[in-house]
Order: C-alpha cells, then sequence, then structure tokens
C-alpha cells in the first residue's frame, strides 16, 4: 500500500514540476479560480461521495480511492512531504 502511493505521489509532484497539457492535475491548478479552493471542493465532493457510497454500501473502495487521490494532490500542491504524513501516521500508531 505504501509503494502505490508513493508511487501516485510522485506522478503528482512530477506533473507539478513538468506540466503536460490537458492532465487532470493541470486541469486542477490551471484556472481563474484559485487552485488550493478547486482541490479543496474536489475534497469536500469526494469525502461526501464517500459517505454515500458507505451508507448504501456501494463503490466505498472506488470513493476511498478518489478522496485519498485528491487528498495526495493537495499535500503535493501545498508542498507537503510524504514523509511527513508517513511520520503522522507513525507517530499516532505508537
Amino acid at each position: 500500500m505504501i509503494r502505490i502511493i508513493s508511487e501516485i505521489y510522485s506522478v503528482l509532484e512530477e506533473r507539478r514540476d513538468q506540466p503536460i497539457d490537458s492532465l487532470y492535475f493541470q486541469d486542477m491548478i490551471d484556472s481563474d479560480k484559485c487552485a488550493e479552493d478547486k482541490i479543496l471542493e474536489k475534497i469536500g465532493e469526494e469525502s461526501a461521495e464517500l459517505i454515500i457510497a458507505s451508507k448504501n454500501d456501494e463503490n466505498l473502495g472506488y470513493e476511498a480511492a478518489d478522496l485519498i487521490f485528491h487528498t495526495l494532490l493537495l499535500l503535493v500542491y501545498k508542498g507537503v512531504d510524504l514523509d511527513d504524513l508517513y511520520s503522522e501516521f507513525e507517530s499516532r500508531r505508537s
């Protein structure tokens, strides 16, 4: 699990640093609306979809993946190192 999260995070960093036309990341950050606001709105939307999926007992894994993806997108956008996230999880485990 950590490997795939790290891979997705790395891809998002690459897309941030070397923009490629028509990629989702660029669509999120290149607009008239503040990029952070767009990402936060998407996290809100994905959170609501996760709640509905849970209540309906369907697509829970799919919706959880969307929420995690957009959370990673926010972390990349804000420059939060993935190791900081891992360290936080580790500190909560002990």
